[in-house]
């Protein structure tokens, strides 16, 4: 099969179109011909640049979310079957008390490949409805934002929610979820058209954090109340104390990224006087995977694409993605290598 291989860490040209073995499915495992997989800051530019937080063996096949069909299926496997659509998450094993949970993309070779093979556990049915670019930005970002707007940050209705970085995948991900969940929502974001992107989505207000004070903003629309819940995905030392000052007394803050630095200034006093909840979390549920692919079938959960690309041009698409000038997601079609 044809993949996309690095064989060093560097910059985007270190990945290179190859060919490699065809993986085959052990026990448990099936074997998935990829349709689309989406280029991720973090788990892909990070991780190909050599300066991912954890241990990256080489030579490596990024791709955390790849969608497709099954084409094969190891020994043992009962819920899966030759022909079924698919998307997978990202965990391939779940934590122990001595190891960390593996990834897929990560730990394991992923999904920029024609073919990769995943636990059973790990796929999830993608409905008729829904094509292979939206089942796999839904699968990557939604279920997160339900577990941590939801799960960790108990998100009730009626509250305040403000979304940065709101036209991202797992900030547009994070203002209809909040909106699903009954919220008001403020949408911030770099620039007049991505505010306009998370309106677009159903956001109630938006703010354009780099040509307007945004505490300031928030606490003017919010009447001078602030919000409940501040859902970070940024990490950026400039912006996130300003969002952090527009956190009321009992209110939270959830974050799952650090793309813009990770390492910011925390106000303490303002922390323990307004008896402040910041909660770090990644993860997801099967339930809400379930849940958030079929409110996609039904047209309720939307995803943001900005280019599709085939696989050969997964050098270009690292650099899209680096450039941060896009709106939406960028996908990689293995089905396509030119």
């Amino acid at each position: 099969m044809k993949a996309i291989v690095i064989r060093e860490f560097g910059p985007p040209q270190v990945m290179r179109l190859e060919e490699v073995p065809t993986p085959q499915p052990g026990p448990g495992e099936v074997l998935i011909e990829v349709h689309a997989v989406s280029v991720n800051r973090t788990l892909d530019l990070i991780v190909r640049s050599g300066k991912y937080a954890k241990p990256v063996a080489l030579p490596h096949v990024l791709g955390v979310d790849p969608s497709g069909v099954i084409v094969a299926v190891g020994e043992g496997v009962t819920t899966r079957k030759v022909g079924d659509r698919v998307a997978t998450t990202t965990r391939v094993s779940e934590p122990t008390a001595t190891a960390a949970a593996k990834l897929l993309g990560v730990n394991v070779w992923g999904g920029y490949a024609q073919y990769v093979k995943v636990p059973e556990t790990t796929t999830h049915l993608v409905p008729d409805a829904v094509d292979f670019r939206t089942a796999t930005v839904i699968t990557r970002h939604t279920p997160t934002a339900f577990h941590l707007l939801r799960n960790r940050g108990e998100l009730k209705a009626g509250e305040w929610v403000l979304v940065m970085g709101a036209a991202g995948g797992l900030g547009s991900a994070g203002v209809q979820v909040a909106k699903h969940l009954g919220a008001r929502v403020i949408a911030a974001a770099g620039a007049d058209a991505r505010v306009q992107a998370g309106l677009d989505l159903g956001a109630d207000a938006g703010v354009n954090y780099r040509a307007h004070d945004l505490t300031m903003e928030v606490m003017r629309i919010t009447e001078g109340r602030g919000v409940n819940l501040v859902f970070e995905n940024i990490g950026d030392p400039v912006l996130f104390p300003k969002a952090f000052a527009t956190i009321a007394r009992n209110g939270r803050l959830v974050t799952a990224g650090g793309h813009g630095g990770g390492t910011v200034p925390l106000d303490v006093n303002r922390l323990y006087l307004n008896h402040i909840t910041v909660i770090g979390a990644t993860g997801e549920g099967s339930t809400d995977v379930t849940l958030s692919l079929e409110a996609a079938a039904q047209g309720r959960f939307k995803v943001l694409l900005d280019q599709v690309l085939p696989l050969s041009e997964a050098v270009r698409a690292h650099e899209i993605v680096a450039a941060r000038d896009g709106l939406g997601k960028v996908i990689l079609e293995p089905t396509r290598l030119a």
